[in-house]
């Protein structure tokens, strides 16, 4: 009886320990410095997002969408995360309603193939809110204006994929030419110290997503 009870006792602490320990190795495997592991590591996670409660670690440590605007995500079908996981980038975001400005912009400035078509970017993806910022003459204008909008929002595509551990303190090239700049920690990231990630970590079939609160413009 006496063995019974150790060998239970002792089943117990190896099932206690064991999310500790994969908890570790999805640590371990998101460093920038090896190349693919972080996007291996996010993409399970991402599928356990109704799980981050279970876990001290933050949301963004763990690859998992993160940041008060997530709450408006959708729970199932396209426009959820995992339904848009499954999609490339322009497909995604127009499954997500807080994105139809962004979408309608991409579609005026004929770049739907393009992002659709690229593999492994990060897109920072300004909400309907960021636009309306913008003055909506000056808005107007820019959506008329296709080389300007082309120029705008390339400048919010980077070509890699970027995780929050990379936005700690980045700079990174974009596909308009210039750089963005990117700082922050546990859940907290701004771009270009004017724009704070409301929901990161959001994965697409060809792209990681942080979704921003505010349009970034580039240099002249």
């Amino acid at each position: 009886m006496t063995t019974s009870v150790r060998r239970t006792a002792g089943l117990l602490a190896a099932a206690a320990l064991l999310p500790l320990a994969l908890t570790a190795c999805s640590s371990n495997s998101s460093d920038p410095g090896k190349s693919g592991s972080s996007d291996e590591a996010a993409a399970p996670a991402t599928k356990s997002s109704d799980n981050r409660g279970n876990s001290t670690a933050p949301a963004s440590s763990m690859g998992q969408p993160f940041g008060p605007a997530c709450s408006a995500v959708p729970k199932n079908g396209a426009g959820s995360f995992d339904g848009m996981a499954e999609d490339p980038v322009a497909t995604a975001a127009s499954s997500n309603p807080a994105l139809s400005t962004l979408v309608t912009a991409v579609k005026k400035a004929d770049l739907v193939d393009t992002l659709n078509n690229a593999r492994n970017i990060t897109v920072f993806a300004p909400t309907n809110d960021a636009f309306k910022k913008i003055p909506k003459a000056t808005l107007d204008k820019v959506l008329s204006d296709k080389a300007e909008l082309t120029k705008i929002l390339t400048y919010h595509v980077v070509g890699r994929k970027l995780t929050p551990k990379n936005l700690e303190h980045g700079s990174f090239d974009t596909l308009e030419k210039s750089k963005v700049m990117t700082s922050g920690s546990g859940e907290s990231y701004t771009v270009n110290d004017s724009a704070k990630v409301v929901c990161g970590n959001v994965r697409t079939a060809n792209a990681n997503v942080h979704i921003i609160d505010t349009v970034l413009m580039p240099k002249n």
